[in-house]
């Protein structure tokens, strides 16, 4: 007897689509694998498959059966015994980034790396920093050499792009296209000699530093008696945030990283978050709006914490290996001053063209947005100016799975931010789901454990 099979819709960040065939009773992981092997992803720990509930995306457990995330037509027969009958619409999924981290050299597979920068392209439409306006310009530029390559004066002329596909809406509302059409060609020209491959790294630590770009929101009800929910949850790079939601816009009341929490509990609907060394009176309480959604939170915020240690290491060393690029590359650049203090202009317009410092921001981008743009050059120096020749790429030991990682915190280090593997802190808010809560509490340090005796809460340890 033929297996029932059930049509999925799996939409990717690269807004391509895959008509996918499961049996019936096949689990997330037939269809993640499926999905990884038709894109060409071999480390694909960084992704999810993902379904809408309440406009909020929810990534399944890929040992679970399909049918516990969609509706229930999926055990229903959709044809009859001869084949004949309305086949109805497919379920449909999403592949998107489930684990961010800000440093793309962390995704070593190149078809993954692709795929994480298309999804960080769509986040960046949606941003809303609006005090980092210079950013979305630089972006801009990082993004136009990373599709199209090289400006080409012929080919690149006129609307030879969209700006709606490079910039959110507001920076098109408030400068308008004909304004970006006619400054971003100077910027994507800036990036001459930038490889595809670097100008997408380069977008992708930029991106990651907009405060709503690399985190997961998630809302939650203040109160049970609340009719919607006015908290937010913010699952970032380095712990969770809470905001509150002042006139429909969001304000951050508590930035909490990894270490600055006690505890992290769900007890059905009920959210608690204890902030490290303050007595239960300061804990905060929120509501999920029902227990499903308390047990999914509660599993994405332990594996985002468990991969979130198990990288540490691997960011040390490329922390190190970049700053030493970055030495590196101001001594040649001190050097090349020197010795061309005396060039003829005409030779100067000729390096200008391949061999440009592909990486530096554009000298006119604060002028050409205004005074009264509010522009902010806060982000650190990228430390991968050493122009189009990159080093040799540092092999990144790859995680073994989510679940597989070490659950105990590395010796601590200075320069990373520790997470414990049962406790939450610091997120930055957005859009999401269903929860309440209210405390405060000042936040220091911890060396927190996951207490994989509770499937419902974690418990930092002292070492």
């Amino acid at each position: 007897m033929t297996a029932e099979l059930r049509d999925v819709l799996v939409l990717l960040p690269t807004r391509e689509r895959l008509r996918l065939a499961v049996g019936v009773q096949a689990t997330g992981r037939e269809l993640f694998q499926q999905v990884c092997d038709l894109t060409g992803i071999r480390e694909a720990h960084f992704f999810g498959l993902s379904v809408v509930r309440s406009d909020e995306h929810i990534f399944m457990d890929l040992e679970q059966k399909l049918s516990k995330y969609f509706s229930k037509d999926w055990k229903r027969e959709t044809r009859g015994p001869q084949g004949c009958g309305r086949p109805g619409a497919p379920f449909v999924a999403f592949l998107g980034v489930q684990y961010y981290v800000e440093n793309g050299r962390l995704i070593r597979d190149r078809a993954a790396r692709h795929l994480y920068y298309h999804h960080l392209k769509e986040r960046v439409l949606r941003s809303q920093c609006f005090h980092r306006e210079e950013a979305y310009f630089l972006l801009a530029a990082y993004g136009l050499q990373a599709d199209l390559g090289n400006h080409r004066r012929l080919a690149h002329t006129g609307r030879y792009f969209q700006p709606q596909a490079y910039f959110p809406q507001w920076i098109i509302a408030k400068r308008g296209s004909a304004y970006v059409l006619r400054h971003a060609p100077a910027l994507h020209r800036e990036q001459r000699g930038l490889s595809p491959r670097e100008a997408e790294l380069r977008f992708i630590r930029e991106a990651c530093r907009l405060e709503d770009v690399p985190v997961h929101f998630f809302r939650l009800y203040k109160d049970k008696k609340e009719d919607r929910p006015t908290v937010v949850l913010g699952l970032t790079l380095r712990g969770v945030q809470v905001f509150q939601e002042v006139n429909r816009t969001p304000q951050l009341l508590y930035d909490f990283p990894w270490p600055h929490v006690e505890k992290l509990a769900f007890l059905g609907e009920r959210f608690e978050l204890w902030p490290h060394g303050q007595p239960a009176a300061r804990r905060l309480v929120y509501h999920t709006g029902c227990a499903w959604r308390s047990c999914h939170l509660l599993r994405l915020l332990r594996t985002s914490h468990q991969l979130h240690l198990g990288l540490q290491q691997a960011r040390q060393q490329l922390q190190r290996l970049e700053e030493a690029e970055e030495k590196q590359s101001y001594r040649e650049s001190y050097v090349s001053d020197t010795r061309d203090g005396n060039r003829a202009p005409e030779a100067e317009a000729a390096d200008s063209g391949d061999h440009a410092g592909a990486d530096r921001h554009p000298p006119s981008l604060r002028s050409l947005l205004g005074a009264g743009s509010r522009c902010s050059s806060h982000a650190p120096v990228d430390p991968q100016r050493a122009g189009p020749t990159e080093p040799g790429e540092l092999s990144v030991d790859e995680p073994e799975g989510v679940a597989e990682l070490p659950t105990e915190e590395p010796p601590y280090s200075p320069s990373t931010s520790r997470s414990s593997p049962g406790t939450l802190g610091g997120g930055r808010g957005g859009r999401a789901g269903d929860t309440r809560g209210q405390g405060r509490g000042a936040c220091r340090p911890a060396r927190p454990q996951l207490d994989h005796r509770c499937g419902r809460s974690w418990r930092p340890g002292r070492a």
